[in-house]
């Protein structure tokens, strides 16, 4: 199962509530515990990044907040803050599809995928064009 694609698919929907486009599933097993995307902007709250909302429903669901046994999978390599959060929550593993040019981490946590060329390249449009319309 391609869950990258399933990321994807939760960054299309920040892009479409005019969100920072960055989509985020956790896996478990094999299975997708939780979705979710950015929603700074409609919650008026700076933690609403898509990794973060995605650990907090992944602890719900599990009634743990440790996430061992657990991958990431999120459209744009973590921030700082998310990257905090991750490491607190025991994530095993984040696998990401575009690297941010500001944030360089230094864990093999942390995996840039090779994989789901036509997802990266759909998904480096989607965030070319937010950032475009932002500056008009």
């Amino acid at each position: 199962m391609n869950f990258m694609n399933f990321a994807y698919k939760e960054a299309l929907k920040a892009f479409k509530k005019r969100e920072i486009p960055v989509g985020a599933v956790i896996v478990k097993n094999n299975k997708i515990i939780t979705k979710s995307h950015n929603n700074r902007q409609k919650k008026c709250n700076v933690l609403g990044h898509a990794e973060i909302n995605a650990i907090l429903k992944a602890e719900k669901k599990l009634k743990d907040w440790r996430l061992d046994g657990c991958i990431l999978y999120v459209t744009l390599e973590p921030c700082q803050l998310c990257q905090k959060v991750i490491e607190e929550s025991r994530i095993d593993q984040v696998i990401y599809l575009l690297e941010q040019d500001k944030s360089k981490i230094e864990s093999n946590k942390y995996k840039q995928t090779n994989d789901c060329n036509d997802i990266k390249e759909n998904y480096q449009k989607m965030i070319n064009s937010f950032f475009q319309k932002l500056r008009e």
